[in-house]
């Protein structure tokens, strides 16, 4: 037998524990490989949405290669620390550390190789299908299945390079230890697990505190906490497995009422072992779940975008007319013209606004602004009505005064200013109850004011609100495209009048998110199909350790029954776990998220996780399955 193979002969008798590793390499380079079809698709054309895929896409490869970097480095030492014991055969046999160290990276290369012929395999199988639905999701003519040499070169070499050089590594840190000692490798007693109080304290405190402040997150405060909520999370997460979990353990084993009922000796007493020896796995998983869970679970829930725009925007076009040029009037009967050719039926409201100099404000800012927009109470309930809002505030007093809402997600806290003319101080208490005119027609700075004041005010110059209430914002995509760049019209030096589209607005943000769900579930998938391959690591190297476990314990009366309660019990421990733990983490994270939308977003969150959950389950019931039929064979 040559030495080539017997280094497949090697790969091939250890099929299935490499089966895993292999398959979830393979995934990584089908998902590469299709978005360097698209990314390099000769059909692209140049364009805002496009331009924007084709950057989601090329992070993501980014985010994946370097991902499986470190999977299959991690997957690689797994494998190495479990054939302890045949690489002791091995060199009692004449191999020399040199042969070993080959041997040990041709493997690797071997598997490497085949992920990446299946792989690409894949791709070019499923290509047309990922770029149908891409070309869906961004709004562009489909595109047809081009196979470039450039992909192909790209998708090998990066995968090439990365198995080389994991291989490379790997076979240098190779450690030979004395031969009994990997003769002994897998029948050494393991050590007691030891804790520390202090470091499982540590862990609560950072994980409840991380919690709190996800939890009482506002649109104003998430910025700040996200750092530092996600690093107390991180080392919370690596706590909780090496120390806090182990140190519970530990206390349900002195519950002598829970301990020495039927089976949960065996389950427990191993539990604490189990937890101790897959700290990092568990940890690695958790991390990499909840990242999962909250890339899918994040633009799932901009689902809720289209009800939302209707707040934001609540005149489906909105126009602000700066002077009295007969300009305004034709772009006005242009609007009106387009909604009659789209056979939309419209109300036309308009109400006068005037901008007033400030001299002075309480705001803390470096450019504090130099004029205010102002309507009156009366023409705000006007225009608040017409969007459709019950309203019910009451009139203002003679010098009664409200901060414009502008934004559904509510402004900053009220600044008070004093203006030019007379010395006149308009002090908000509170901000409006509706958003009538959108942040970009006023730049995030207005005031509602009594009808009595705003009869007082002298304006530096007069505007023109025009609003017209369609009930169906979706249809006024395209709308007056000659007047608005990407449904926003913003003043300049030639252009007297600013502009919304809530349609074209809508389709712009609604195709951003798609494309970015569509990226973030597949990357989503990597993630969480990575997470599986680490649990069937880690379970099939302790498989020959539970065999000679169980084979002991079935020798005093062990019963299949009894066999099958407890192996169930320790499998669904370490599967559900890192996920549910995820799942707490994600939920907090979820809660923030929530403070960014006026809506709720419960019902895609709720969707997103129970669709991980019933995968994870099924994964379970398979892996569980097969464990239990190997297991058996050996105490046959």
């Amino acid at each position: 037998m040559t030495f080539p193979q017997f280094v497949f002969r090697n790969v091939i008798r250890n099929k299935r524990t490499y089966a895993a590793y292999f398959l979830s390499s393979a995934f990584s380079v089908l998902i590469f490989f299709v978005y360097a079809l698209f990314i390099f698709h000769p059909d692209i054309k140049n364009g805002v949405t496009a331009s924007l895929a084709v950057q989601l896409m090329v992070a993501a490869e980014v985010i994946m290669y370097v991902f499986s970097f470190l999977f299959v480095l991690y997957s690689v030492s797994t494998f190495l620390k479990s054939r302890k014991r045949e690489f002791g055969i091995l060199m009692m046999h004449g191999m020399t550390r040199s042969q070993l160290n080959r041997m040990v990276f041709f493997e690797n290369m071997l598997i490497g190789i085949a992920s990446i012929l299946t792989g690409i395999g894949a791709g070019i199988i499923t290509g047309k299908l990922f770029l149908m639905i891409g070309s869906r999701v961004i709004g562009i003519e489909p595109l047809p299945f081009i196979l470039s040499t450039r992909v192909l070169i790209i998708t090998i070499s990066a995968f090439l390079i990365l198995f080389f050089c994991i291989s490379l590594f790997t076979a240098v840190l190779v450690r030979v230890n004395k031969l009994i000692d990997l003769f002994q490798a897998g029948e050494k007693p393991k050590k007691e697990p030891k804790t520390s109080v202090f470091l499982s304290m540590v862990s609560a405190v950072l994980l409840l505190v991380s919690y709190y402040l996800a939890a009482t997150a506002t649109v104003y405060t998430l910025l700040f906490r996200m750092l530092p909520v996600i690093g107390m999370t991180i080392i919370g997460t690596y706590f909780f497995y090496t120390q806090l979990s182990v140190f519970i353990t530990k206390l349900l084993q002195k519950n002598r009422l829970l301990f020495w009922k039927k089976t949960n000796m065996i389950t427990i007493s191993s539990l604490a072992y189990r937890l101790k020896d897959n700290a990092r796995m568990f940890f690695l998983v958790t991390i990499v779940s909840t990242v999962a869970f909250c890339a899918v679970g994040t633009l799932a829930s901009m689902n809720v975008m289209n009800e939302q725009i209707d707040n934001e925007y609540p005149a489906e076009i909105s126009y602000i007319a700066m002077d009295e040029e007969p300009l305004h009037q034709q772009n006005l009967k242009q609007i009106e013209s387009e909604l009659k050719e789209k056979q939309l039926r419209y109300q036309k409201n308009q109400v006068p606004i005037k901008i007033v100099e400030i001299a002075s404000s309480s705001s803390k800012v470096p450019y504090p602004p130099e004029e205010l927009a102002v309507i009156s109470f009366s023409n705000y309930k006007k225009i608040a009505e017409a969007a459709g809002y019950v309203f019910t505030e009451k009139p203002l007093a003679e010098l009664g005064t409200l901060k414009m809402k502008t934004t559904s997600l509510g402004n900053s806290d009220s600044l008070s200013f004093i203006l030019k003319q007379e010395g006149i101080k308009l002090e908000p208490k509170r901000l409006t109850e509706h958003v009538v005119l959108p942040w970009q027609l006023v730049y995030d700075e207005g005031m509602v004011v009594s009808d009595e004041l705003y009869e007082k005010l002298t304006p530096v110059s007069s505007e023109l609100f025009t609003g017209f209430y369609i009930e169906d914002n979706e249809k006024t995509l395209g709308i007056a495209d000659t007047l608005v760049k990407d449904g926003v019209a913003f003043p300049s030096d030639d252009r007297s009048y600013s502009m919304t589209v809530s349609g074209t607005l809508l389709n712009i943000q609604m195709s951003m998110f798609k494309m970015m769900l569509f990226v973030a579930l597949l990357i989503g998938a990597v993630f969480f199909i990575t997470a599986g391959s680490f649990l069937y690591f880690r379970l099939y190297a302790d498989l020959d350790y539970d065999r000679r476990q169980y084979l002991t314990i079935k020798k005093i009366g062990l019963t299949d029954q009894e066999l099958n309660k407890i192996v169930t019990r320790q499998l669904a421990l370490l599967f559900f776990v890192p996920v549910v733990v995820a799942f707490i983490h994600s939920g907090f994270a979820f809660m923030a998220l929530q403070s960014y939308f006026t809506l709720s977003i419960a019902k895609e969150i709720v969707i997103v996780l129970a669709s991980f959950l019933a995968a994870q389950l099924i994964y379970f019931f398979f892996i569980r399955y097969n464990y239990l039929r190997n297991l058996k064979k050996s105490l046959i």
